[in-house]
């Protein structure tokens, strides 16, 4: 019996109308079927479950993940079976009208997840473990992975396929990055106990390593070097390999000198990400959650 993985694969390469498909007859149907939609459907369980995931800890990876295209495959799979519907309550001035396949995620109290109320919004096809604590607005997309005990403070983003650890806290105001497309790339990743400052962006697959601190406003992508004052390095993405950040790091916004000479004329000077330190006694007591918060 073919995998999941593999039925997914299928219905993406060949879509209503095309040929070649090795389970069904594509060319015979003009929409998706209801087998097709069941296939969907189950795949949205398995994400909703976080059973499965965009990517997912990998040892043998510099990075110490890997990305699982076929799920990303999965996710536009949706948007290209949906149509738009109404989803808003009716009548209302502005109704939401999306893709059927993407209504709001459905939530229950045995769930162990804190929404509280104030316009925030979980797209169904995400992950949202126990513990979560989600302060409006906010917003989690579809293909997110948000694990126990992680608190999305007001305005705060998690954008398609980003993957945050057990106890994060996403301060408000905090983007962080999807990155959907394209299916081979990276999404963004967070892992357990980091701490993301207000206003902060982390964008372009970048991966935040264990108990690592943002400073309020620093943003890391692809395009940031990150300037290492205790180790006395510099962290940067490569072509095939993410920008990393290392477990415990405290980065905060910094700037660095334009060397060119119409740059130095005027005084110029570029963003730079700087780690000031790692993680101690003090750090800890300082960005702690509070257990009255939950």
């Amino acid at each position: 019996m073919p995998s999941l993985a593999s039925l997914i694969e299928d219905l993406f390469d060949h879509p209503p109308g095309s040929v070649g498909s090795v389970f069904r007859n594509a060319a015979l149907r003009e929409t998706y079927s209801e087998e097709d939609r069941r296939i969907f459907q189950k795949f949205k369980d398995a994400l909703n479950a976080g059973e499965v995931r965009a990517a997912e800890p990998h040892a043998s990876s510099p990075s110490g993940w890997r990305v699982n295209a076929w799920v990303k495959k999965g996710i536009f799979l949706g948007f290209r079976m949906g149509s738009i519907v109404e989803m808003g309550p009716y009548p209302t001035a502005q109704p939401f009208l999306d893709k059927s396949t993407y209504p709001v995620k459905t939530l229950h109290p045995s769930d162990g997840v804190r929404l509280v109320p104030g316009g925030s919004s979980i797209r169904d096809g995400s992950y949202v473990a126990r513990g979560v604590v989600c302060m409006p607005p906010m917003f989690i997309n579809v293909g997110a992975y948000v694990d126990e005990g992680t608190m999305v403070d007001s305005h705060a983003l998690i954008g398609s396929c980003a993957q945050v650890g057990k106890n994060c806290h996403i301060s408000a105001g905090a983007q962080i990055g999807g990155v959907i497309e394209p299916v081979g790339a990276m999404p963004v990743i967070i892992e357990d106990e980091v701490m993301i400052g207000g206003n902060s962006g982390v964008y372009e697959g970048t991966v935040v390593k264990k108990r690592a601190v943002l400073g309020t406003g620093t943003i890391l992508n692809a395009s940031t070097p990150v300037y290492d004052l205790v180790r006395d390095t510099v962290y940067s993405a490569a072509d095939d390999e993410p920008l990393v950040i290392p477990e415990q790091a405290i980065v905060v916004p910094g700037a660095r000198e334009v060397k060119h000479a119409a740059g130095a004329k005027w005084g110029l000077s570029l963003y730079a990400a700087v780690i000031v330190k790692y993680r101690d006694a003090k750090t800890d007591s300082r960005v702690r959650l509070e257990e009255f918060l939950r």
